[in-house]
């Protein structure tokens, strides 16, 4: 029988400060700027546990909901309302970034076989950033959101009738362009650095992907990029440019895909 996935939603608040013992005060500022800071900074984490199996054929579930719901509550006591460097006995040697989180919940969740197979963690630090974890042995994703607008002319197949707006123009009628907020999610993966706890250097991810991509699309027609004036400027389209434009700009690490949500409607993902 073909398994079936299950992914439960929880929330819990926890501080932290990024530091290394073995650096001295200017490293750390260098690699670690303002969450150095002492005493630290505080985040409303949510966490996203999915878990796998088939369909019990008396219940009709994977896991019960709510006993998956009690064991995620009494893991995260320990971690709920804390500094993780100060009130847990995880953090004493270990910083804890995201990534590292996720791999502590990960090992302790993956030792509680009432819920089922445990597949993937997400752990969002806000809405903009979030660590992935689907297995173990020290390797994690990182996926950070970003966003720009743009505007062009969609392919007339993809315009409902009466939905697209037209003007005249010596008597053809024209497409007007159609503007989009778009929101981009690049994921990235490795193994997760001993010494900085991350996979990859963000401040360095962010630096990339605004010139590779935001500097390049933001406020534009992208019919009017030299890449995608020879192509249709579908979402498709797009999404596969900036796949090309960032494999080789993510530093030090793996693009592991680029999602992009055109509208509340339309998400398109890359995977080269």
């Amino acid at each position: 029988m073909a398994r079936v996935f299950l992914t439960k939603r929880i929330e819990f608040a926890a501080a932290h400060r990024y530091y290394n013992d073995a650096w001295d005060e200017a490293r750390n500022r260098a690699v670690f700027g303002a969450c150095h800071n002492d005493p630290g900074h505080g985040h409303n984490y949510m966490l996203e546990v999915t878990v796998a199996g088939e369909v019990d054929a008396q219940t009709g579930m994977v896991v019960n909901l709510y006993d998956l719901k009690q064991i995620l509550k009494e893991v995260l006591e320990e971690f709920d309302h804390k500094h993780l460097n100060l009130d847990t006995r995880y953090f004493t040697r270990m910083i804890p970034t995201s990534e590292n989180i996720a791999g502590v919940l990960w090992r302790i969740l993956s030792t509680r076989p009432e819920i089922g197979v445990l597949e993937k963690i997400r752990l969002y630090e806000d809405d903009d950033l979030s660590a992935e974890i689907r297995t173990a042995g020290g390797a994690a994703s990182l996926i950070r959101r970003y966003h720009f607008s743009a505007a062009c002319r969609p392919p007339a197949d993809r315009c409902a009738e009466g939905d697209s707006r037209r003007s005249r123009r010596k008597g053809e009628a024209v497409q007007d362009l159609d503007g989009h907020n778009y929101v981009l999610h690049v994921t990235v993966g490795g193994p997760i650095g001993g010494e900085t706890g991350m996979v990859t250097d963000i401040p360095a991810l962010d630096r990339a992907v605004q010139e590779q991509v935001v500097t390049r699309f933001n406020r534009k027609d992208l019919g009017q990029d030299p890449e995608l004036s020879q192509l249709a400027p579908t979402g498709e389209n797009l999404v596969r440019l900036i796949w090309r434009l960032l494999v080789k700009a993510v530093p030090d690490v793996r693009l592991e895909r680029v999602g992009l949500r055109e509208s509340r409607d339309a998400y398109y993902e890359y995977v080269g």
